[in-house]
């Protein structure tokens, strides 16, 4: 249950700030919070991370895909009691599936965290890095199997 419902919040929590950004921003407006610290900047990234491989639509959907069979099949085979890497999983999913979304319907994903010091990027990048992280600390550091 903490799979799935983690997948399910982190994909609402995406699709609904980027929904916020769309419908009271211009594309590549920038909204200081912390003045050349953290920006509020609205764009569309056809590419993946730090906007390599852009336009590469298909490319992405198939890959995407490709993550969240292995995913579901590692949930799978996690034990009852695994409930923090059953979160983490879910973040992943949740955040895959955010953009994805995007990816589908428009080609490009929506970001917008701006630190000026590194690629703007958004809710579903976040999940994915924090859950990734937590995930290959896990595997890093446990000696029983996972």
């Amino acid at each position: 249950m903490p799979f799935w419902f983690t997948a399910l919040l982190i994909l609402i929590f995406d699709q609904g700030t980027k929904w916020l950004i769309k419908e009271n921003m211009e594309l590549y407006q920038s909204i200081p919070i912390i003045p050349n610290i953290f920006h509020l900047t609205y764009i569309e990234n056809p590419g993946a991370a730090f906007g390599i491989l852009a336009n590469q639509r298909i490319f992405f959907i198939i890959i995407t895909f490709i993550i969240l069979a292995f995913i579901y099949y590692f949930y799978r085979q996690l034990k009852e009691n695994q409930v923090l890497l059953k979160i983490a999983l879910g973040m992943v999913v949740g955040g895959a599936l955010g953009n994805l979304i995007d990816r589908w319907r428009s080609g490009t994903v929506t970001d917008f965290f701006d630190f000026q010091i590194w690629p703007i990027f958004n809710i579903a990048d976040t999940a994915v890095v924090v859950a990734m992280l937590y995930i290959s600390y896990k595997v890093l550091t446990t000696k029983e199997e996972i």
